[in-house]
C-alpha cells in the first residue's frame, strides 16, 4: 500500500487489488462532479499483464488522484482513458500524466493513440487539443438494465462461442460492417469471448462479449449487410442481454456512433439507454 509523502507517478506493472480500488473511489469522485461516465474497461483491468506497463498513477500521499491507462485490442489503434480528481486540477497533473502515456506509447511502437474523452468533461479536451489532438469520432455509451418488449427466437440461428476456424468469416463481416477488422483475435481474449451467430451452416453474424466484474459487454456486433432488416439484430441482442442478466450481470454496456441511428434505433428497442456521450482525439505519439 502506497506510503508517499509527496506527489509521485507510478508507472504500475499489473494492477494491484489495492490499486483497483483506488481507481473504483477517484472514478466515484470525479463522476460525481462531472455526470456521464468513464471508459475504463474494468473487465480489461483486472486482468493486466504484471511483466508489462499500460497505467500510470499519479499519488498525492497515500490518495490516488490520477489515473491513466492505455489499452490495445488487436491490430487497432490503442486507446487511452485518464482522470483526475476534481479537487486536485489545475495543478498540470493531466498534463504529466497524458505526457508520461505518450512516453509509453513510443516505447511500445505506437505512432498515435485515440483520447477518450467525457463530452461532460470540456476540460479534458482541451487537454486532448494541447497535445495536438484532432478529432476522430464520437460514441453514445448505451446501458441496459432490463430487456423492453418481447422478441421472437429464430430457431434456425445458433449463437455459439467462436474458433479459431471461424476467423475468416468473422474478419469478413468485421470488413463489411466496419471496413476493418476489431478486437483481438479469437485465440488471444482473456477478457472474453467471441461470439458467432450460424445459419444453415454459415456464419452470419458476430460480436464480442467482454466480462466485466459485474456487467456484460457487447463490442464488435456486425449482421452480414444482406441479411439486416430482417430481425436478426434484435434477436441475437435479446439471446447475450437475456443470459448475461440471467447470468447475475448488473446490466449490459455498449457503444455505438453517434451518426449510426440504425443502430441506435435497435439498441433502445431493446432496452438499452444512452448514458454518455464520448469523443475521440486521435494524439500523435511524437510532439509536434
Amino acid at each position: 500500500m502506497p506510503r508517499y509523502g509527496r506527489p509521485v507517478l507510478e508507472r504500475s506493472l499489473g494492477l494491484s487489488d489495492h490499486a483497483r480500488d483506488a481507481i473504483a473511489a477517484l472514478e466515484s469522485r470525479c463522476t460525481e462532479v462531472d455526470g456521464g461516465r468513464l471508459k475504463l474497461e474494468w473487465g480489461v483491468l483486472a486482468r493486466r499483464d504484471p511483466s508489462v506497463v499500460n497505467d500510470l498513477l499519479w499519488w498525492e500521499g497515500d490518495t490516488l488522484v490520477g489515473f491513466c491507462g492505455r489499452y490495445a485490442f488487436g491490430s487497432e489503434v490503442p486507446e487511452a482513458t485518464g482522470m483526475v480528481d476534481p479537487a486536485h486540477r489545475g495543478h498540470g497533473i493531466g498534463t504529466a500524466m497524458l505526457g508520461a502515456l505518450r512516453t509509453l506509447c513510443a516505447a511500445r511502437g505506437d505512432t498515435r493513440f485515440l483520447l477518450v474523452t467525457s463530452r461532460t468533461c470540456p476540460a479534458a479536451r482541451s487537454l486532448a487539443e494541447r497535445f495536438d489532438g484532432t478529432f476522430d469520432h464520437a460514441e453514445h455509451a448505451l446501458v441496459l438494465t432490463a430487456l423492453r418488449g418481447e422478441g421472437r427466437m429464430d430457431p434456425g440461428i445458433t449463437l455459439r462461442r467462436a474458433t479459431p476456424e471461424d476467423a475468416q468469416a468473422v474478419h469478413a463481416l468485421h470488413e463489411a460492417g466496419f471496413g476493418r477488422s476489431s478486437g483481438p483475435p479469437i485465440e488471444d481474449d482473456p477478457s472474453g469471448a467471441t461470439l458467432v451467430a450460424e445459419r444453415d451452416g454459415r456464419v452470419i453474424a458476430t460480436m464480442r462479449l467482454a466480462f466485466d466484474p459485474a456487467s456484460r459487454g457487447i463490442y464488435g456486433f456486425v449482421v452480414d449487410p444482406a441479411l439486416r432488416g430482417r430481425g436478426i439484430g434484435r434477436d441475437l441482442l435479446r439471446r447475450v442481454c437475456d443470459d448475461a442478466l440471467a447470468g447475475g450481470a448488473t446490466h449490459v454496456h455498449l457503444e455505438v456512433s453517434t451518426d449510426n441511428d440504425h443502430a441506435l434505433g435497435l439498441y433502445t428497442s431493446v432496452g438499452f439507454e444512452v448514458r454518455a456521450t464520448e469523443d475521440y482525439y486521435e494524439i500523435p505519439v511524437s510532439a509536434g
